[in-house]
């Protein structure tokens, strides 16, 4: 998840600091999920009419509240950004590095080794394919949103994390469902290609056009202060309807979670290894090819985050609001932020370290 940015066109960021709710987002998530399990355990029958709710296999409630989370976050991205992509290319060379040829596949690998082994015996069995497929979908599409929080935190330059979601944004929407599509081929679980592509045009395609629409109207009317407006409008619907998506989702799932609390716990497993490896990888190469530091830091972080919002939409899509896919992709929100939060800690107190081979 991401926010920030600079260059022409690009919102301004005020304090490099995470806001109260950003912040606490790990106990708001909490607090959901208790909400959301108890819920759906006392009142099954509402859940299973709203998981019912559905075209083309898509959940309309769910699909609704994704679009609220998605296009604000969107909204802060300025495309003609990717113009400075020269500037940094050795950065930005190594986060695709590490976003698209690194991290879905060693997803797929710590998914094949805990889930399908180490983990196996104490999981349902007809999940183990679903739990794989939500931790492939977790990681093969790099955060948008947090990332920018995230590079503030750490003394990131701002164009180059602007320069490098914008990139990543674009990528993303070609590359997203051939990469899924080869690996959950690859870990054997069949593939609903419709779905899939549905999903792609649905929550990256058609949000990314209309923030780009939507953008640009308010920089023509009101200009760079009438962009913050919105967007400071715009935030508490986003984080709202994260939190009610939350609800939802672990009010589909309360039944099962409540059978087996350790299943959130096993899932977070290979979530964190995947973070604490791609970021120290994309932070290591970028010190052995002089990177400066400020770039570095949010290069790591950019590597090592998840578009869990698309992830999670993707998931209820393919497999349905109750799958072990959905699942593990609503485990990557629980641990988010206090694993991203313990990068930046880690980027930001080995800067010395890391200038001593740059500089």
């Amino acid at each position: 998840m991401n926010q920030t940015a600079t260059a022409v066109k690009a919102t301004p960021p005020k304090a490099a600091r995470i806001g109260f709710f950003e912040r606490y987002l790990t106990l708001w998530v909490v607090l959901c999920i208790v909400v959301g399990t108890l819920l759906g355990h006392a009142l099954p029958g509402t859940f299973e009419a709203l998981g019912h709710m559905e075209m083309a296999k898509v959940n309309l409630p769910v699909a609704g509240l994704i679009w609220l989370m998605i296009i604000p976050m969107l909204l802060k991205i300025d495309f003609s950004a990717m113009a400075g992509v020269r500037r940094q290319w050795k950065g930005i060379g190594v986060t695709l590095f590490i976003n698209w040829a690194v991290k879905p596949f060693s997803m797929a690998l710590l998914g094949w080794i805990f889930i399908r082994h180490v983990f196996a015996a104490w999981l349902p069995a007809a999940q183990l394919d679903s739990y794989i497929a939500g931790l492939i979908l977790l990681a093969a599409a790099p955060c948008t949103a947090m990332v920018f929080v995230w590079s503030n935190l750490c003394g990131g330059e701002p164009n180059f994390t602007l320069s490098q979601v914008a990139v990543n944004d674009a990528i993303m929407v070609v590359a997203f469902a051939p990469i899924v599509g080869l690996l959950l081929g690859i870990s054997a679980i069949t593939v609903p290609w419709n779905t899939l592509i549905l999903s792609v045009v649905l929550y990256i395609v058609v949000p990314v056009l209309i923030s780009v629409i939507l953008r640009r109207a308010v920089l023509a009317h009101g200009g760079a202060a009438a962009l913050q407006h919105l967007l400071a409008r715009l935030g508490p619907i986003s984080l709202g309807a994260l939190l009610l998506t939350l609800i939802l989702l672990f009010g589909f799932q309360g039944q099962q979670i409540l059978a087996q609390p350790l299943v959130i716990a096993m899932l977070a497993v290979p979530i964190l290894i995947q973070v604490y490896f791609n970021s120290g990888l994309a932070y290591l190469l970028n010190r052995r090819l002089g990177v400066p530091h400020c770039v570095a830091a949010p290069s790591a972080l950019i590597g090592a985050s998840n578009f869990f919002e698309l992830a999670v939409a993707t998931a209820v899509s393919l497999f349905g609001v109750q799958s072990g896919a959905t699942l593990a992709t609503v485990v990557g929100v629980l641990i988010e932020v206090p694993v991203m939060l313990s990068v930046v800690r880690i980027v930001t107190v080995s800067k010395h370290w890391y200038e001593a081979r740059t500089v």
